[in-house]
């Protein structure tokens, strides 16, 4: 039996949050954040919901919160929209292991992104996971506004 996703709102499908994550990465990381094919194109609703690699990002806040997670996100995760959004991004790994992923947020803010970044997650159900191959980047709009950084990644291997 599948189960029916619910519909998208927000920031999951906002046209202008679409805009700042793919631009954002074009213009730091120098290439698209995903790659079209065949004629495809990504939408916002494709990015969230059919892409299989994952994007979160966070605010700027002092402690920052996520903003945004794609459907692959949530099931890596295992958190679903509602839990995710709001939640400290510190959560995503586990308190010995947040030190680290504190340094990697600090390099990205100066140098505006880290490329094929390795770091230990952990899932809500407290099973962790290496993120492999990720891209964190600084989300700055076209007028130079930062708005948070976002992250990336497309393989993993569970622990």
């Amino acid at each position: 039996m599948r189960t029916e996703l619910p519909e998208p709102t927000g920031l999951a499908i906002d046209p202008e949050f679409f805009k700042l994550l793919m631009g954002s990465f074009l213009r730091l990381v120098g290439r698209p954040l995903l790659e079209m094919g065949n004629g495809q194109s990504f939408g916002p609703d494709s990015l969230y919901r059919s892409t299989s690699t994952v994007i979160l990002a966070h605010d700027t806040a002092p402690d920052p919160r996520f903003i945004y997670a794609n459907i692959a996100a949530q099931q890596r995760f295992e958190y679903a929209w509602d839990e995710f959004i709001g939640m400290p991004s510190r959560l995503s790994a586990e308190a010995p292991d947040r030190a680290e992923r504190q340094s990697l947020l600090e390099a990205v803010e100066h140098q505006g992104f880290i490329a094929d970044y390795r770091g230990i997650r952990v899932k809500k159900s407290g099973k962790r996971f290496w993120m492999e191959h990720g891209v964190v980047w600084q989300l700055i709009d076209e007028a130079g506004d930062r708005h948070g950084q976002a992250a990336a990644f497309s393989s993993w291997t569970d622990l």
